[in-house]
């Protein structure tokens, strides 16, 4: 299936993120594609990913979303 084919990207967004979001079938299982808008940044989830993410302890969660840990750091 090409690009033409699927579904239009959805946006999450909120005061502190922007995110395009939709489901890519070119890979061996279909996998979740998820673009941060503000820096292009790509990332795929497989099916193990996500459901690590559901499963993950909130504490654990919160650790994740502290940009200070890497979004603000300088490139190694």
């Amino acid at each position: 299936m090409d690009r033409a084919d699927q579904p239009p990207d959805q946006i999450v967004a909120n005061e502190f993120a922007q995110v395009s979001v939709r489901v890519d079938a070119s890979a061996n299982s279909p996998r979740l594609r998820l673009e941060d808008l503000r820096s292009g940044r790509i990332r795929f989830l497989d099916a193990l990913e996500l459901e690590t993410l559901v499963w993950l302890p909130d504490g654990h969660l919160r650790q994740l979303l502290d940009p200070s840990a890497d979004r603000w750091r300088e490139a190694d």
